[in-house]
């Protein structure tokens, strides 16, 4: 956004709380790679320019990346200034942070989509010889004592940490809820060049009959691997990982219950997958580029015991660590500015927001189903800073996108 409104001659500042790039230098664990491959971070006059196109950034070569981006482009930023409220003022918007004082007649809130680690209620009974980490908290398996470990969530943060500590040589029990299976290569081709080359990526939030629906669709079960390898249940459990359902609750004598579903929901992960894969096969065929290709083929079903566990006894000692890898949600407890909804999440069409002047960058299908990926940042910021410029030469009086 930042480059855009240069490019606009608009004058601006960009806030951030740490130093650029703050949430991978402090919110990720050691081993991370990006799921997406080095060619697909491509950003508004800034691209991969090394000799691995198809490879996958680690997490310094991350940090690197969107530090040398900020570089690159002169971004006016400010760091170690950490935001405290922002209000409506009749001029426009009073941003208040630790630092000093901003009056702007827009903004921009790029904040994020996963400041808060989302936990359930019921793990305040988890027994206290049990540590507890988020995905946030989580770095590596140093981290955890010696013993079991239960892993709750599988999608892509889960099912890499699942790994990861499995591979450490404590015993990993992944509780499974809705997921999305996808293999990392078909028919010799990295999933993302399916995404990117079909247009699913490029889907607008417009464009889908319930996007709501759609912004809770949880991450595909990738992992960006330096074999391209698939990361998928069948692969933990070929390592000795242990799967159970959805964590239903968690008693006061300490016993976790687990649902009984998760034999359907690995049915419905696998049809999921096989309905995205048929579309890419329409794809290639309508656009004639079936010859030279692989041709179509199916990962086999997910295994599942035929009787999986219904209940854990985390105060019996098996269980030394907890790793909830179950979603985010955003911080905007510094926002006084009324345009929360009743989930606490921003009212917005497209990245407008329902107040004048006020913009949202960075959220869960935005604009588009790229919209949380590198590669979708610079065609929402190309649309919201036209609006943004029309709002500030007057052609633009109320939300509209």
């Amino acid at each position: 956004m930042s480059r855009c409104l240069t490019e606009r001659s608009i004058d601006h500042v960009v806030l951030e709380r740490g130093e650029v790039a703050n949430s991978w230098r402090t919110e990720r664990w050691d081993s991370l790679r990006l799921l997406t491959p080095n060619w697909q971070s491509r950003l508004p006059g800034f691209t991969y320019q090394g000799d691995d196109p198809d490879g996958y950034r680690t997490l310094p070569e991350v940090i690197d990346f969107i530090a040398g981006y900020a570089k690159t482009i002169a971004a006016p930023v400010r760091t170690h200034t950490a935001v405290t409220s922002v209000r409506s003022t009749e001029a426009g918007y009073l941003v208040r942070t630790d630092q000093d004082d901003w009056s702007c007649r827009t903004l921009v809130i790029a904040s994020g989509a996963c400041n808060i680690a989302e936990i359930p209620a019921f793990a305040a009974r988890v027994p206290s010889s049990v540590t507890q980490l988020t995905g946030q908290q989580y770095r590596n398996p140093g981290q955890l004592a010696d013993g079991g470990v239960l892993v709750v969530g599988a999608s892509s943060s889960g099912t890499q940490i699942a790994h990861e500590i499995q591979r450490s040589g404590r015993p990993v029990t992944l509780s499974v809820g809705e997921h999305i299976r996808a293999p990392r290569v078909y028919r010799g081709k990295d999933l993302e060049w399916w995404m990117d080359a079909a247009g699913v990526l490029d889907e607008r939030y417009d464009q889908v009959d319930d996007i709501g629906r759609a912004r809770r669709v949880p991450s595909l079960q990738l992992a960006g691997t330096p074999d391209r390898t698939t990361l998928d249940l069948n692969a933990l459990t070929s390592i000795g990982v242990k799967l159970v359902g959805r964590v239903a609750g968690i008693t006061e004598d300490g016993k976790a219950q687990f649902a009984g579903s998760l034999r359907n929901m690995c049915a419905l992960s696998d049809l999921k997958m096989r309905r995205l894969l048929d579309a890419f096969d329409e794809w290639a065929r309508a656009n004639g580029i079936d010859d030279g290709n692989e041709p179509p083929h199916r990962l086999p079903p997910t295994r599942v015991e035929d009787s999986p566990p219904l209940g854990l006894d985390l105060a019996g000692g098996g269980i030394k660590s907890i790793v909830w890898a179950t979603g985010y949600r955003p911080d905007y407890s510094w926002l006084e500015v009324p345009v929360l909804d009743r989930k606490g999440l921003i009212r917005h069409d497209g990245g407008v927001v329902d107040a004048p002047g006020l913009y949202l960058m960075g959220a869960v299908f935005l604009r588009r189903r790229k919209s949380t990926l590198i590669d979708g940042a610079g065609d929402d910021a190309r649309e919201l800073s036209a609006h943004l410029a029309s709002y500030l030469d007057g052609s633009v009086a109320r939300m509209t996108a």
